[in-house]
């Protein structure tokens, strides 16, 4: 690659953004970050504590300001929070600032790949599956809307989807 372009996942909860890019950056020889981890890494607490303290705001917050610096990167990889896209600034960000690929996955799939994680505060509830549902009507325009590309992740390891987004992007 000769020049440093920028790659941001976004997708809901469960697509597999942070191992999807992973595998990408490597092979691309690229650095990766994830927006959650940079945000835990910065306030030194996990999201859940975030959440619990300051609420959804003040992790959003603290999420665009994150993601508002890592998008002025160049070269790099990143793994976004499945919520991010509700803030219009941050759709921004990405639009502008890399090439926006959109993870697909089910709900189904979302179900079983997050039911044991307790570390996604929106899903400590009695019925994860609705939650889940409700956040896809909502995000799921979002991530269509930036998107430069869409990979469907349901029934394909993280390295076959690194490799098809490699092949769309014609790297």
């Amino acid at each position: 690659m000769a020049e440093k372009r920028n790659i941001f996942l976004v997708g809901p909860m469960g697509a597999g953004k942070s191992t999807i890019g992973r595998h990408l950056a490597q092979m691309l020889h690229l650095e990766f970050h994830d927006s959650d981890q940079e945000i835990e890494s910065r306030t030194g607490a996990d999201i859940a504590w975030v959440f619990d303290v300051e609420g959804e705001e003040g992790f959003r917050r603290r999420e665009a300001q994150v993601i508002s610096d890592l998008t002025e990167k160049q070269g790099i990889v990143l793994a976004t929070g499945g919520g991010s896209v509700q803030s219009k600034d941050i759709r921004n960000y990405l639009s502008a600032r890399g090439i926006v690929v959109y993870l697909e996955t089910t709900i189904d799939k979302q179900v079983a790949r997050t039911q044991r994680d307790k570390r996604r505060p929106l899903l400590q509830v009695d019925n994860p599956r609705e939650v889940l549902e409700e956040l896809a009507e909502i995000r799921n325009p979002l991530y269509e809307e930036i998107a430069d590309i869409v990979v469907k992740t349901d029934e394909q390891s993280a390295k076959v989807v690194a490799n098809q987004i490699i092949e769309q992007l014609g790297f």
